[in-house]
């Protein structure tokens, strides 16, 4: 089983268990409460070997092959296309390639290659204030700041962990600057005092995310390569909790204020 599946499985059994309600199983997964009773039925059937999918391991037969997926970028980043949108490419493939794709995976093709499409006026987003998970340990937010605490001229760095549904503070630990110790001990008292989360939301520093990350090729993207883990997201994939890079400070809220 994957990590996804690991949690998932996790999420369920807390539901079998009646510590934890359909809605709230339903909101945790991303999964609508219907779906949630019938995943608790088929493992309560079946087994965690209900959330394996049949065809885990095995090609789809109109799958679309890598050869015409990078044409499809190739031509896309020429000066012959650059500047049409997605949908109007799609046609202009059809009308002088020769080639017949639908939008959807055309889209996914592009947009995993780091296409965007160009758009004359595009609409500002709002940002609505994200809701607290429905119980602990779903969700805990990591953060450093560096401070003179003790008044001597000189920062020193607390490192701490918030949970996002309590609000509890679940470690503190402060070093001379933000370092891949100070996380190791406040994940350390997270796991002594509560045990392990389902998912870890932190910034998008290295010692989380490595930094080539953000500069594969697009040839490395679309064979499916992907950057190493750094030693502490080894760590977590170990425990099987999630680790989610935030893109802003106002992403991780509560570990700013604290």
């Amino acid at each position: 089983m994957s990590q996804k599946q690991l949690n998932r499985y996790h999420v369920i059994s807390m539901v079998i268990d009646n510590k934890m309600t359909n809605h709230e199983a339903a909101i945790c997964l991303g999964l609508s409460v219907r779906q949630i009773i019938r995943l608790k039925k088929g493992v309560y059937k079946e087994g965690p070997s209900f959330l394996i999918h049949k065809n885990t391991g095995c090609i789809p037969s109109h799958a679309i092959s890598q050869d015409l997926k990078k044409k499809i970028v190739s031509l896309k980043q020429s000066d012959t296309y650059k500047d049409a949108n997605f949908l109007h490419f799609m046609e202009l493939l059809q009308e002088h390639e020769g080639i017949t794709i639908s939008y959807n995976p055309l889209y996914n093709i592009l947009t995993k290659a780091g296409i965007k499409s160009p758009k004359k006026h595009r609409k500002t987003r709002k940002h609505h204030r994200r809701k607290r998970k429905p119980k602990a340990g779903l969700l805990i937010q990591m953060d450093a700041t560096p401070f003179d605490w003790f008044g001597t001229d000189q920062n020193y760095t607390l490192h701490g962990a918030i949970d996002d549904a309590t609000g509890n503070v679940v470690g503190l630990y402060i070093t001379n600057n933000e370092c891949l110790q100070g996380y190791f001990e406040i994940t350390r008292q997270l796991l002594d005092s509560f045990g392990i989360p389902v998912s870890i939301y932190a910034d998008r520093h290295t010692i989380f995310r490595s930094p080539k990350a953000d500069k594969l090729s697009i040839e490395d993207q679309l064979a499916g390569k992907s950057a190493n883990y750094t030693q502490y997201g080894r760590a977590l994939k170990q425990l099987g909790i999630y680790l989610i890079a935030a893109r802003s400070p106002q992403a991780k809220g509560r570990a700013e204020r604290l």
